[in-house]
C-alpha cells in the first residue's frame, strides 16, 4: 500500500477527502490491496494526516530483560510520535497481544483498530550485553517492511539501541534518513542575565544523557560538531579576547586553533572533511572570512571588503559557502565559492537576516530573521526563493539542522530581566513547533551526524 500526501493550504480541504476516501477503500478491500506495494509515507510540504501506528510491549526472553522492553517500547514509540508524523494507537484499544517474536501477526485484530503499521520487538538481557530485535509490518497488505535487524551492546547503552529501532521504522515508512541516533552540542547556561554562566553541555537529540564538556569559568559561544561527531569547535573568551578551540568529545582534550593574526576570531565552523576551519576573524575593525588548515595552521582569507563578512556554513558538497554580510547596507545573506571571489545576494526580504545556516540535502538555507521587533526562524531556496518563516518570537537564533534535513533545532530567549534561553524544534514546514527538555537555561545548539 503507498500513500502519497502532497496538501497545500489551498487545496487542503479537497485532498483530504481524497486520502480519506483512498483509506476507507483500503480498508474495506482487505488483503486484495495488499499487493499494491507496501506502505509509505511521502513528506511534503502543508498539512498531513499521521500514521497511526502500534507498538505492542516488547518481549523479553529472559527475566532480566523485563524493565529495559518495557522502557524501549516506550521510548521507539515516544521518538515516532515526537515526529508529528506518527501517532500511536494506545495499548487499552489493542485486540490482539502478542506473546511471542516469532509468532503470526493476527493482522485482521490490528486492521479493526485502524493501526497501519506494526512493531513487533524482542529484548534479552545475558551478563550486562543487551540484545534487541525487531520488525515492522504494513498491516493493511500484510506484509513484512525490509525484514528483521536486531542490535547488541550494553544495558547502559538501551537508549541508543531503542533511537536505532526508531531510526529504522521511521526510514522504513518515510524512505528518509532517520535523526533519533544523534546528539546535541549546546551551551548550558545558569545564573541571571548580568551574570550569566556558561559551559558546553552534550546531549541525546531528545535532551536525555546530558553530559557537560568545560566548566563555567569563561565564556563559550557557538559550538560546532566535526562532520563524524569526534570533534566540538567553539569559541572562548579564556584569554578575554575570543579564540576558536577545538575539543575531543571522547577525551575532552582540547587545543586552540591556529588562525590568521587578528584580534578575535569566532564563528567558526569544519569544512565537509574535517581537515580545516572556516571562521570570522576582526582585525583593525574589520571583519572577513578566513579559511585554517588544522594539520598545518596554514590559512586562506576569503573575502577582503570594508564590510562585515561572518557566520560562515560549507554546502554539502563543500564547495560553497553561505555567509551574512552587510556590505548592502543591511544584514543580508550571501553565497561564494568555498575559495572566495564573488559573492552573490540571496536575501531580499524586509529586514536583517543572519546566521545561515546550509540543509545536509543542500537545497535549504536555514537562518535567523529580524523584522518589525519580532525574530523568527526560516528557510529559503539557496537562490533566494521560497522563503518561509517557520517561527515567531522575542528572540528566536541559531538554527541548527538534523541529520536528515527534517528538522530545524534553535535557541528561544524569552523577555525581560527573568527572562531565560531554551531549545525547540521545528519541522521544516513549520509544524511540530515544541520544547527540547534540558534542565536549566540552553542555548547555541548544533546537531551532530548520526552516531556510528
Amino acid at each position: 500500500m503507498r500513500i502519497r500526501v502532497n496538501l497545500t493550504m489551498r487545496n487542503e480541504a479537497k485532498m483530504m477527502k481524497r486520502l480519506l476516501t483512498l483509506l476507507v477503500a483500503l480498508i474495506l478491500a482487505g488483503p486484495v490491496a495488499a499487493q499494491s506495494g507496501p506502505l509509505r509515507l511521502t513528506i511534503t510540504d502543508g498539512v498531513i494526516e499521521p500514521i497511526t501506528f502500534a507498538v505492542p510491549t516488547f518481549q523479553a526472553e529472559n527475566a532480566e530483560a523485563t524493565q529495559v522492553a518495557n522502557d524501549l517500547n516506550r521510548l521507539v514509540a515516544q521518538d515516532l510520535s515526537g515526529t508529528g508524523l506518527f501517532r500511536e494507537i494506545p495499548a487499552n484499544a489493542f485486540i490482539s497481544q502478542v506473546s511471542s517474536f516469532s509468532q503470526p501477526v493476527q493482522f485482521a485484530d490490528w486492521r479493526a483498530i485502524n493501526a497501519q503499521a506494526l512493531v513487533i520487538g524482542a529484548v534479552a538481557v545475558n551478563s550486562g550485553q543487551l540484545t534487541v530485535k525487531f520488525r515492522l509490518y504494513d498491516v493493511f497488505s500484510g506484509q513484512e517492511l525490509g525484514g528483521g535487524l536486531q542490535f547488541a551492546g550494553t544495558t547502559d547503552g538501551w537508549r541508543r539501541m531503542g533511537h536505532k529501532v526508531a531510526d529504522a521504522v521511521y526510514s522504513r515508512i518515510t524512505g528518509e534518513g532517520g535523526y533519533f541516533d544523534s546528539r546535541v552540542v549546546y551551551v548550558a547556561e545558569s545564573g541571571p542575565k548580568d551574570n550569566r554562566q556558561m559551559r558546553l553541555g552534550i546531549m541525546d537529540f531528545d535532551g536525555a544523557n546530558v553530559q557537560y564538556l568545560t566548566d563555567s569559568s569563561s565564556i563559550v559561544l557557538a559550538p560546532r560538531f566535526s562532520p563524524n561527531g569526534d570533534r566540538v569547535l567553539y569559541t572562548s573568551y579564556e584569554s578575554g579576547f575570543p579564540r576558536i578551540n577545538v575539543l575531543n568529545v571522547a577525551t575532552v582534550g582540547r587545543q586552540q586553533l591556529q588562525t590568521a593574526p587578528g584580534e578575535m576570531a569566532f564563528s567558526p565552523r569544519f569544512s565537509r572533511d574535517g581537515g580545516s576551519v572556516i571562521y570570522s576573524l576582526s582585525n583593525g575593525g574589520n571583519t572577513d572570512i578566513f579559511r585554517s588548515d588544522l594539520s598545518s595552521g596554514q590559512y586562506i582569507r576569503l573575502t577582503s571588503a570594508p564590510s562585515i563578512e561572518t557566520a560562515p556554513s560549507l554546502s554539502p558538497d563543500g564547495s560553497q559557502i553561505v555567509f551574512e554580510s552587510d556590505r548592502s547596507g543591511t544584514q543580508q545573506l550571501y553565497i561564494m565559492s568555498a575559495n572566495g571571489g564573488e559573492a552573490r545576494r540571496i536575501s531580499f526580504g524586509e529586514g536583517r537576516y543572519g546566521t545561515p545556516v546550509w540543509s545536509p540535502r543542500g537545497d535549504l538555507v536555514a537562518f535567523t530573521k529580524q523584522n518589525a521587533g519580532r525574530f523568527h526562524i526560516g528557510v529559503m531556496r539557496t537562490d533566494g526563493s521560497e522563503e518561509r518563516l517557520l517561527t515567531a518570537s522575542f528572540l528566536d537564533e541559531g538554527p541548527t539542522w538534523s541529520p536528515n534535513g527534517r528538522v530545524i533545532m534553535f535557541s528561544r530567549e524569552t523577555q525581560g530581566e527573568s527572562g531565560t534561553t531554551s531549545l525547540y524544534s521545528v519541522d521544516i514546514s513549520g509544524r511540530n513547533l515544541k520544547a527540547v527538555p534540558v534542565q536549566g537555561g540552553a542555548s547555541d545548539p548544533s546537531w551532530g551526524p548520526l552516531q556510528p
